[in-house]
């Protein structure tokens, strides 16, 4: 079953980074922009050449593609065309700071969506759980962006009590309460754009299992409502519940990429965009790398954790297996 799961694994990436090296040389744009700048401009064909030759541009695109392919293996990925340093280098000044934001991020939707979930399913169709409804649907609803620009408008120009942009001050790197204060716009965008969708989920998980027949079981023998909850149906879903938490690693880490471009937030968001603009070939192809890699690990964890918490899942393997 290892080795299986291993085998797939490989196969995704390398798909993955086959794609993606295809896709960003045959889309339109000159990489060598990225790496001379204005001088590109000035150039004559042959110091063009040379250029090309250079940054190991001038060989068809298979050639280069195997290439690249034996040095990641060997666990050189290349140099950035914009920064002139080692990719490795670039990333490893940043990626914490992604790994700050979407971590927090993920911890506090998947909390609050669980706490809002289960206190909408337990007063529904009640006033309190109407207002919820009501305030969910219409957050989910507006652009990330937008609400991101208004809180800058608000908190930032207006009353000047928080930062626009960047993870911290100018020498203020390891200060925590200006950390704290660079991170807080952005993780009520990345909160509110993500919260309403996992708590409708749990809400309504909570609702069909409310429905089920040992549920009206234990209400005849004088259990009362919160108890069957707490201790039977949120059992019953947390399976499921952490499945969506796997699946939602994609669409969390799609959201922190967003909302770093947005409050320009140093970060692998803000690298991603970047190096699809300036066609920093190599730069994209790591930054990939390390998305699908991350997807596909957090989906196989996710598995297994299931698998570990719900037991019917074996049997259901079983089953399969012997058909």
């Amino acid at each position: 079953m290892f080795f299986k799961k291993f085998f797939q694994f490989i196969i995704t990436i390398f798909l993955l980074t086959f794609a993606v090296f295809y896709m960003s040389r045959l889309a339109p744009g000159d990489p060598l922009v990225s790496f001379c700048g204005e001088r590109v401009e000035r150039m004559n064909e042959t110091e063009r050449e040379k250029a090309m030759e250079r940054l190991g541009l001038d060989k068809p695109i298979g050639t280069q593609y195997i290439k690249w392919l034996k040095g990641a293996v060997k666990g050189d990925f290349g140099m950035s065309f914009k920064y002139k340093q080692d990719v490795k280098l670039v990333i490893s000044e940043v990626y914490v700071n992604t790994i700050i934001l979407g971590g927090l991020a993920y911890i506090l939707t998947f909390s609050l969506a669980l706490i809002l979930g289960i206190f909408s399913a337990l007063h529904e169709d009640k006033f309190i759980d109407r207002v919820i409804c009501t305030i969910g649907n219409i957050t989910n609803c507006i652009p990330s962006f937008w609400v991101a620009l208004v809180l800058i408008l608000i908190f930032s120009i207006n009353l000047s009590l928080l930062p626009t942009s960047g993870a911290y001050s100018i020498g203020k790197e390891w200060d925590l309460v200006d950390r704290i204060e660079h991170l807080v716009l952005p993780l009520i965008v990345l909160i509110l754009s993500h919260l309403w969708y996992y708590t409708y989920m749990v809400r309504n998980k909570l609702l069909e299992e409310i429905k089920e027949d040992y549920v009206l079981l234990c209400k005849t023998k004088g259990v009362k409502s919160k108890v069957i909850v707490y201790k039977h149906c949120l059992r019953n879903i947390m399976p499921s519940f952490i499945s969506i938490m796997a699946i939602s690693v994609p669409h969390i880490l799609g959201g922190t990429y967003v909302v770093e471009q947005v409050f320009s937030y140093p970060g692998l968001g803000s690298l991603s965009f970047e190096s699809a603009k300036y066609h920093d070939y190599n730069m994209l192809l790591i930054l990939c790398l390390i998305t699908g890699v991350v997807v596909v690990i957090a989906n196989l964890v996710a598995e297994i954790i299931k698998v570990k918490i719900d037991p019917r899942m074996k049997h259901y393997r079983r089953d399969e297996i012997e058909v």
